[in-house]
């Protein structure tokens, strides 16, 4: 039977029934025209298109490794390091979506890529998100380290990759549908312990007599996006978590680390598909439980988290729904904050231990990163105190995905999302760029790593809470206007 011929029926049906109810004729047209109207408000609302793309970013066995006190060159490749797209479009709106296992990349070179990828895929610059899973096993592209230096030479390939991909992704596009859920994956937890006499830490011995508790809350939401053709084959999955990907932090080898793991795993399940994971508010989160150490081996604890990351995945897949035209929104600001800069007796003892590193002595570990975190500050931004934070809001559906640069404190997460409006809203960090840490009032107050000035930890107090207002109003003004 056509849809033609089986409307025609289910009219006359409805008809029927409102006769034998004595409704007014007048209020049964009125029905029908509403009916009417919303049908073909539906038939002319563009399908989704959908692209997607993966690609491998290794870098050379003997370069460098990213991490902030543990200078060390990568001494193998134990999984691979990936960039992976999802295009979505409706012909009004159109924005590209990008994960990458690094740990960050610098804001200048954020722009700087996503022109590149503009020119090359025929999408605006700005409709491209360009985020970081934060891994700790990259290749060195945030100068972080006083003894060790940036990789020009990956990243002036990984760019090349990163235009190869947008291109593809999005002449890989076609006609699909999208689905969404919202679960739970403890896989991070607050890693700022407070002490007795009012310093904080990050991480510490929890069992201490002076541990005075942890400083700020975590945040298991976890979130998926399925993106399918129209015969329902997966194009790609995204996910969304928070924690620090840390599994193999001053090992010397390069992974991607859970990131990976979990991959494989869906890649077994679906294929060879792109899979994307955005790392949410985890400036104080890691995967490590501050209140109940563990013992468990690298290997380990990747293959545990990889496979509740998956666990969680999959469940919320058995029970997706797809949406053929869900509203597409984007909008974003450019958010402009003061940045704090280190006293001049904290700046004049950095430049001493530095002189003394240069001359040949031993001094390593948080001495050497605080001290070169002060210079490093001062020499970039001592001219001019000002730091801007690209702020976007994406709107998929029931889905809210509002990015910045920062590694946001996990509370800041949580105030965006009781702001939101969206039944779904998911914080992500580390996109277009690098802010750095983003402590609340409580962080800085109690000082420390992630808490004082150095280059890492310079926006001003008020950062993060300037975020989650700018967020909060471009979250409310997009999905209201498309409600």
């Amino acid at each position: 039977m056509s849809p033609q011929r089986n409307n025609e029926m289910n009219e006359s049906s409805m008809k029927e029934r409102f006769r034998s109810a004595k409704i007014p004729l007048v209020v049964v047209g009125l029905v029908f025209w509403v009916l009417a109207q919303s049908s073909e408000i539906a038939a002319n609302t563009p399908l989704l298109q959908i692209g997607a793309a993966s690609s491998i970013i290794n870098n050379d066995i003997g370069n460098w490794v990213q991490g902030a006190g543990v200078p060390k060159r990568a001494a193998k490749i134990r999984d691979d390091l990936e960039a992976n797209a999802l295009y979505l479009s409706n012909g009004d709106t159109e924005v590209l979506l990008v994960s990458c296992d690094l740990a960050g990349l610098e804001s200048s070179y954020a722009v700087r890529a996503r022109e590149a990828m503009a020119s090359a895929s025929g999408i605006p610059a700005r409709s491209i998100l360009l985020s970081c899973t934060h891994t700790h096993g990259g290749p060195s592209v945030l100068k972080t380290n006083y003894l060790m230096p940036l990789d020009f030479e990956y990243l002036d390939r990984l760019e090349g990759w990163l235009v190869e991909l947008a291109e593809e992704a999005v002449k890989s596009a076609r006609p699909g549908k999208i689905g969404w859920g919202k679960g739970t994956a403890q896989i991070g937890f607050n890693r700022r312990v407070c002490w007795a006499d009012g310093t904080h830490s990050m991480h510490g011995d929890t069992t201490r007599k002076d541990f005075a508790g942890l400083e700020g809350p975590d945040d298991p939401q976890h979130l998926a996006l399925f993106a399918a053709d129209e015969n329902d084959k997966l194009i790609s999955i995204l996910y969304h978590n928070t924690t620090h990907p840390t599994v193999f932090y001053a090992a010397g080898i390069y992974s991607s680390d859970f990131i990976g793991e979990a991959r494989d795993i869906l890649r077994e399940e679906f294929g060879q598909i792109p899979v994307l994971y955005l790392n949410g508010a985890q400036g104080d989160i890691a995967i490590q439980n501050q209140l109940k150490p563990g013992d468990e081996s690298r290997e380990e604890k990747l293959l545990r988290i990889g496979r509740l990351v998956v666990d969680e995945t999959l469940r919320l897949y058995r029970d997706v729904k797809y949406h053929e035209r869900p509203v597409l929104g984007h909008t974003y600001e450019d958010l402009q904050v003061e940045v704090r800069l280190p006293k001049p007796e904290t700046l004049a003892d950095a430049r001493q231990v530095l002189a003394q590193i240069d001359a040949g002595k031993n001094i390593r570990g948080m001495t050497m990163i605080m001290a070169f975190g002060a210079v490093h500050l001062q020499d970039s931004y001592g001219d001019n105190p000002i730091d801007t934070l690209p702020i976007h809001v994406v709107r998929i559906g029931d889905v809210a995905l509002t990015t910045q640069p920062c590694e946001l404190f996990c509370q800041f997460g949580l105030d965006i999302k009781r702001r939101s409006p969206a039944p779904i809203t998911a914080v992500v960090g580390l996109t277009d760029g690098y802010g750095g840490y983003c402590p609340t009032i409580y962080g800085i107050l109690g000082g420390g790593y992630s808490g004082q000035p150095i280059s890492w930890t310079r926006l001003e107090a008020n950062a993060g809470y300037m975020i989650v207002e700018s967020s909060g109003r471009m979250l409310n003004s997009l999905w209201r206007s498309d409600d």
